[in-house]
Parts: structure tokens; C-alpha cells; sequence
């Protein structure tokens, strides 16, 4: 497999490449510092695997995306960003990306994603062919006329036998999302791990009807029941997903040609649907005081938006609204004042450096530090420790 890195910044590429060549003695590992670098590569050499950094100088990677997929069909691209709005999310995603993936990352995150596409790449390369392949299409067709189908929309000669036969008696899953689209890209996460968990303890499948609903077919194998099924789904849909939805599965039913009525089940049943709590608003714990914690024990440490919500499970741009709607202040805002405040404390210790302080709250450079503390308290930290020691 050929991997090509495209980050402007050298230390990522190159620490990029360093990580999956030292781990993955049968990968190849290109670099790219720009989009024109890339796509002169791309035209002279087989590329698998793009790993993209999205703002770079020139054309940027999703405008490098919009040109390249077309033009190099069945490269599986990879985005790396900092920034974690879900506006540039859903963009790389609409234009056919894999996976986003932000900065900073660890190896252990680099390799277990170079080890699943590794894996998938294998898979492709053995390659369904001839019968495989178009039972592969057919399953495709099938889940789009199903989902015109339960749309009410036209479905023209196709004779829904065939997946009816597939489906003698089963049950109807159908799982309803918060509907603020800038809060998650919870449809997705949804339809991953349904998809998983229907092709390891049965047969079925999801489709997404309008964005923040989905609904699936599932018939368990013999040794699964239905309560463990769900049981093990709302777990994983618990763990995965950082907005409140709804979950829902039918009893076993009988009439496939029924499983329209039964859709609407789900918006008039609330007995029977699992409802999952917003972590901010329920009786759970206060996910923003534990960040905060946290935060506070953590003064050296990169304290970026990314790193804290992921340490609470939470999306970056959903921890970040409920940050701000907890303390009134920006995140960013508050971690500054944070590491000021500690800072003052510690300037009232004759025996540290400004040096040493600095590298105490957080800032490893001294020149960093001074400018952050000069525009907070506007003074430099020796003359504030010099004006302290008079009091």
C-alpha cells in the first residue's frame, strides 16, 4: 500500500511518514508540502492512502479534494485538520473523505487508522469479482429502492420480493437524532456502528431517510435475542454518540409490507423508545466542572479544545457551546485566565524563574508566556513580581 502525506508543515509530514514507516515494514510513504506537489504525484505514482492537511497556502486540501477524486478514483483520502467546525467535516465528507481526523493526533491513533485501511486494502486488493461483485451492487440497489419506498417515492418496476424474502420475520430499528446539524456528525456515527453490529449478529441493514433519522431491517441469528441485541446497541450508540436521540426496535413482525406504519410507531410510542440524555441537562455528571478539573491539574499539559473534550467524551464543537453556556466565557478565554491566575500565584515565589513559571502553566516558551501575561495584566511578569513584593 502507497501513502501519501500532504501537510505544508514539515514536522507533521515528516513525523507523519516516521510513525507509519517504523511500524509498517510493507507501506510506502510519499510526502507532499503542498497541493501541487501532491497532484504531481498523484499523476506519476499509485497511490492508496492521502493523508490531507486541510488549510495550506495556494489551493487548499478540500479544494485539492474537489479536483483530485474524480480524476483518481478509489484513493481513500484521510483528512487532518485543527480545526474542528463541523462546516469543514461535512464538507470533506460530502466530497467523499474516509475519515477526519484532528490535530494533535498520538501514534497510537495513527496506527490503529493505517492498520484498518491496511486491512481494507487487502480486502480490495483480494477484490469480490464476477457472482461477488454483483450481489455487492444488488445489496446497494436494494437499500436505495427500500428507501424510496418507505419515502413514499416511486420505486418503478422493482419487485420488493427480493428483499422481502431475505427478511421472513425481523425487527425495525430506527433511531431519530437531535436535529441541530452543527452539533454532530451523529448520522454517520449511527449508520457505522448499526451496520456493524447487524453483519455481526445477523442480517439487515440502515439507511438514512432524512439526515437526522434512520431506520434498518434486522433479522438475529438464532443464538442472538432481541433484548441483548438492543441492550448492546444502546450502548455502543451511548458511548459513541454526544447528543440526545432516540432509539427504537420493534417486536418481531411478520408483514414486511407493514413497515411503513410501523415507522411512524416511532413518532407516536414513547413507551418503547430509548431516549438518550443530553450529558449537559440530565442527571448525569457535570462533564463541564470535570473538564475543568482537569484542566486546573493540568496546567503543563496541552490543554487544546480537542484534547479536554475528548477527555469527557464529547464532540469539540458541541463540548465547546456547552463550555461557554456553563461559564459565559469562550474556551480559549478561559484557559488563558487560568494559567494567568496560577501564574500570579506562582510569581509570589521569590526562588522560581519567570522561565520555570512560564513552563509551569503551560507556556514551554518564555517570550509566549511574557506577551500572554504583558496583555493580560498589562505589565510583564518581573515587573508585577516587582511591584508585589512592595505591598
Amino acid at each position: 500500500m502507497h501513502i501519501l502525506i500532504v501537510d505544508d508543515e514539515r514536522t507533521i509530514r515528516e513525523g507523519l511518514k516516521r510513525t507509519i514507516s517504523s511500524v509498517f515494514d510493507d507501506v510506502t510513504v510519499s510526502t507532499a508540502a503542498s497541493a501541487d506537489d501532491a497532484l504531481a504525484l498523484l499523476h506519476g505514482e499509485r497511490i492508496h492512502v492521502v493523508f490531507l492537511d486541510i488549510m495550506m497556502p495556494g489551493m487548499n486540501g478540500l479544494e485539492l479534494l474537489a479536483e483530485a477524486r474524480h480524476t483518481h478514483k478509489g484513493i481513500k483520502w484521510i483528512v487532518v485538520s485543527a480545526y474542528s467546525e463541523f462546516a469543514y467535516a461535512q464538507e470533506a465528507l460530502r466530497l467523499g473523505a474516509k475519515d477526519y481526523i484532528l490535530k494533535p493526533f498520538g501514534k497510537d491513533q495513527v496506527v490503529h487508522s493505517v492498520t484498518s485501511l491496511l486491512e481494507e486494502w487487502r480486502l480490495e486488493s483480494a477484490g469480490p469479482t464476477g457472482r461477488g461483485l454483483l450481489e455487492q451492487n444488488l445489496n446497494y440497489l436494494r437499500e436505495a429502492v427500500f428507501r424510496r419506498w418507505v419515502q413514499g417515492l416511486d420505486i418503478g418496476n422493482f419487485d420488493l420480493r427480493s428483499i422481502r424474502d431475505e427478511h421472513e420475520q425481523f425487527h425495525l430499528l430506527a433511531i431519530k437524532l437531535d436535529n441541530d446539524p452543527e452539533l454532530t456528525l451523529g448520522n454517520f456515527i449511527v449508520e457505522n456502528v448499526m451496520t456493524e453490529l447487524i453483519e455481526r449478529h445477523g442480517r439487515g441493514f440502515i439507511v438514512n431517510l432524512d439526515g437526522d433519522f434512520l431506520v434498518g431491517v434486522l433479522t438475529l441469528q438464532e443464538d442472538m435475542k432481541s433484548a441483548a441485541f438492543k441492550q448492546e446497541a444502546v450502548k455502543q450508540l451511548e458511548r459513541c454518540l454526544q447528543v440526545p436521540y432516540q432509539f427504537y426496535m420493534s417486536e418481531l413482525l411478520y408483514d414486511f409490507y407493514n413497515i411503513p406504519d410501523e415507522i411512524q410507531k416511532f413518532h407516536t410510542t414513547d413507551k418503547e423508545a430509548h431516549t438518550g440524555d443530553d450529558p449537559a441537562a440530565a442527571g448525569k455528571n457535570d462533564v463541564i466542572d470535570i473538564a475543568i478539573q482537569y484542566m486546573k491539574s493540568n496546567f503543563q499539559e496541552n490543554l487544546s479544545l480537542e484534547i479536554v473534550s475528548s477527555v469527557v467524551y464529547l464532540n469539540p464543537v458541541y463540548f465547546s457551546k456547552l463550555f461557554k453556556q456553563k461559564t459565559g466565557t469562550g474556551y480559549k478565554e478561559y484557559v488563558t485566565k487560568l494559567r494567568m491566575e496560577r501564574a500570579e500565584e506562582l510569581l509570589a515565589d521569590p526562588h522560581l524563574s519567570i522561565t520555570r513559571i512560564a513552563e509551569l502553566v503551560g507556556y514551554p516558551d518564555v517570550r509566549h508566556f511574557t506577551q500572554v501575561f504583558r496583555k493580560h495584566y498589562d505589565c510583564t511578569p518581573s515587573h508585577f513580581r516587582a511591584e508585589q513584593a512592595k505591598v
